[in-house]
């Protein structure tokens, strides 16, 4: 079986210096792809640029950067996986214009000088991976994650449920505030999975993967 892994943060420029990003370490995604390689499946790591987690990956690794870098590159996979865990977290937003305090033009400069004075950026969605992955992949098993910090764990379940039927993909691993301590694996019609650390999150991703 081969297993696609995506982790770590994407990032969107602001200029050839400066960007938008998450918090993201890329860890939790290392240790799943090194559960996985010791399970004896074939891994593909594809990890942010800017991910600070340290150590060799277990398998393949492919450096993404944006957005539409990551996608390019799951495209180029198309087909070849049996499953998928997108864990990486995506920018949402990207720069649609940049408004200098002194008009200058900055909108694609190399670097935004700081004589520009006030800037404002203004913001605008970002491209959607997880909805692609079902017509990219249609015959793997595709998990997404929902990390959330408003809200109760209830909350949290009934959008991963949102996203499940929106995305076409067969589970979702939900964490942050919202939810608690640990994390939850959630699948349609089924109470959620508690899952105290990402050790066991990963022990129980190989288990489930491998029915």
């Amino acid at each position: 079986m081969r297993c696609l892994v995506t982790c770590g943060p994407s990032w969107e420029p602001i200029d050839r210096v400066r960007r938008l990003t998450n918090s993201s370490t890329g860890g939790l995604g290392l240790k799943l792809c090194a559960v996985l390689a010791g399970a004896g499946y074939e891994v593909v790591c594809l990890k942010g640029e800017a991910a600070t987690a340290q150590g060799s990956v277990a398998g393949e690794l492919i450096p993404f950067s944006t957005n539409e870098d990551l996608l390019a590159k799951l495209t180029a996979q198309r087909g070849r996986v049996d499953a998928v865990f997108h864990a990486a977290a995506l920018c949402d937003y990207r720069v649609k214009t940049i408004h200098a305090e002194h008009g200058d033009a900055v909108l694609g400069a190399q670097k935004i000088p700081t004589r520009s004075g006030n800037l404002t950026l203004e913001l605008e969605p970002t491209i959607k991976v997880l909805p692609q992955l079902r017509g990219l992949f249609p015959k793997a098993k595709i998990v997404g994650w929902k990390y959330e910090l408003d809200g109760t764990g209830d909350d949290v379940i009934d959008r991963a449920m949102r996203q499940l039927a929106e995305c076409g993909t067969d589970a979702c691993v939900v964490n942050g505030a919202a939810w608690g301590d640990g994390f939850g694996f959630v699948v349609a019609g089924k109470a959620a999975v508690p899952l105290k650390d990402a050790g066991e999150l990963a022990g129980f991703l190989v288990g489930w993967v491998g029915r």
